[in-house]
């Protein structure tokens, strides 16, 4: 992740006043940001000396399966030392096999409450995304900050048990339902940092600019009024969310223009340069790109890619309609992908040109966005079948290099999806946090398989939940495939949930 001061000197892209004001203000906070991260380092060489240590019998490293692999961690869960083949000592013991803690590049938590929940089809019998987009937008205006919370709490609880032990929550539900600001107008942002620390999941908060409801500036409908803000109230949100974040290890920010629906090209402009992860939903549906065709002449990543410093910081997430030069010009940017597959075989969306992809060596992660599905054997399970449903063929994201499609699936989700948070993640090694999940190999869908060939099992085989125990910075939040509060954070999703479907 680069530093504050090298976000600085980037060259920024500003047009008007209202973009010259968020311009400022985001490098007023680059300077809080570097005093934050001088604060954070100053706060690891204090712990340095207090150490937490995991030995697990078979661990997932940057160079392979390693046995016998102490893990040692300073109390503000980083990683310091990685020793292979080493006396476990007073270590904790994981007995299963241990892979790298998966990133959740994607995720707009309040719709957990609406999972199950607008698959009825309508009198008109035609359902896509867009009559979705209109069931979401009815549900959204029920939710109370209390209720978004608890929601995320249960969300992220979830995740924890999947394996999922980070998430990039790309915020939108901003407001009252009246479209008025809170009296702290990052209220809503700062309720899902809560839920994060209560379940103890690391979190990237994205805060995100919505204005528009159509390509370019068309008139937002009533049901997006809790979204919108224009570039001075959306400065004072960021502004709430780098405050809250600062100085927490299990944190970060960055920012969401929502898509080229929702901002203008000077809004999108004015966002461009600032510090940290910059996340937009980009192609998502056929009619997206017929509407972004009819309006600029172009199609919404080719434009992107002509009209944005798209580059590395950039998670382009879905991506699904793409044309090849847009895969081929997209990928070069070192840009992430960020993949939702459950979600988008339930919206109907489309599929993403993987072997295509790949081929132009484009980096991805993976999403559960409206969260039908919540682990990451979901989402990987989803983008492999895909392709074989839609290549009539199999182990698509296999090659001679990484012959089992599980790990060769992981290992990008793992490197796309510390990329796209923005944080130290996506390795077991030193430098970067302690996020473990252990495979339970007597689980039925694993017992009798090791390494690769575990991998395989625990994507593609059975529906049971084979993750046994799962730290999260240095701290165990899965004990026996259950979140240590799970009665407690479930007990007040449920209170939520009979409100809002009362």
């Amino acid at each position: 992740m680069r530093s504050a001061a090298s976000v600085c000197q980037e060259r920024q892209v500003i047009s008007g006043p209202r973009g010259a004001r968020m311009a400022g203000a985001l490098r007023k906070r680059a300077g809080s940001a570097m005093r934050g991260s001088l604060a954070t380092a100053g706060g690891r060489a204090k712990h340095s000396r207090m150490t937490t240590a995991f030995f697990a019998r078979a661990a997932l490293l940057p160079a392979g399966w390693a046995a016998d692999v102490r893990i040692e961690a300073d109390a503000a869960g980083w990683i310091t030392a990685v020793l292979p083949g080493a006396p476990p000592g007073g270590a904790r013991r994981l007995r299963g096999a241990v892979i790298p803690g998966v990133p959740n590049l994607h995720s707009h938590a309040f719709q957990r409450a609406m999972a199950g929940g607008a698959e009825r089809r309508s009198p008109e019998g035609r359902d896509s995304f867009w009559t979705w987009r209109e069931t979401m937008y009815r549900f959204v205006a029920r939710l109370t900050p209390e209720d978004a919370e608890a929601v995320a709490a249960q969300l992220y609880a979830e995740l924890l048990e999947g394996g999922f032990t980070a998430v990039c929550e790309f915020h939108y539900l901003h407001h009252r339902p009246d479209g008025t600001p809170y009296d702290d107008p990052a209220e809503m942002a700062k309720r899902h940092l809560a839920a994060a620390r209560a379940a103890g999941i690391g979190i990237t908060l994205l805060p995100s600019l919505y204005r528009h409801g159509g390509i370019f500036g068309r008139e937002p409908a009533p049901g997006q009024r809790r979204f919108l803000n224009d570039l001075d109230g959306f400065a004072r949100i960021v502004e709430g969310v780098r405050a809250a974040v600062a100085g927490d290890p299990q944190a970060a920010a960055g920012l969401a223009p929502h898509s080229l629906r929702a901002v203008t090209p000077e809004m999108l402009g004015a966002v461009a340069g600032a510090e940290g992860p910059i996340h937009i939903h980009a192609a998502e549906q056929a009619r997206e790109v017929e509407e972004c065709l009819a309006a600029t002449g172009a199609r919404p990543v080719r434009w992107l890619l002509d009209h944005a410093p798209v580059d590395a910081r950039w998670c382009v997430v879905h991506a699904t309609h793409m044309d090849a030069a847009e895969t081929r010009d997209l990928a070069a940017t070192g840009a992430v992908a960020g993949l939702c597959p459950t979600t988008e075989a339930n919206l109907g969306d489309g599929i993403f040109p993987l072997p295509a992809w790949r081929a132009a060596g484009g980096r991805f992660g993976v999403g559960t966005d409206s969260h039908v599905g919540v682990a990451p054997r979901d989402e990987l399970r989803q983008l492999e079948t895909s392709q074989r449903l839609a290549l009539q063929a199999r182990a698509v994201a296999a090659d001679a290099a990484r012959p089992h499609p599980g790990r060769a699936l992981l290992e990008a989700a793992l490197a796309g999806g510390a990329q796209a948070s923005g944080r130290g993640l996506g390795a077991i090694a030193p430098g970067l946090r302690c996020d473990l999940v252990e495979l339970d190999p007597e689980h039925p869908a694993l017992v009798g398989r090791e390494g690769d060939a575990l991998l395989d099992a625990w994507v593609f085989a059975g529906q049971g939940n084979p993750v046994r125990t799962v730290v999260c910075g240095g701290r165990a939040v899965v004990e026996a495939g259950r979140h240590v509060a799970r009665l407690e954070i479930g007990e007040a999703f449920a209170r939520a949930m009979r409100r809002l479907w009362a």
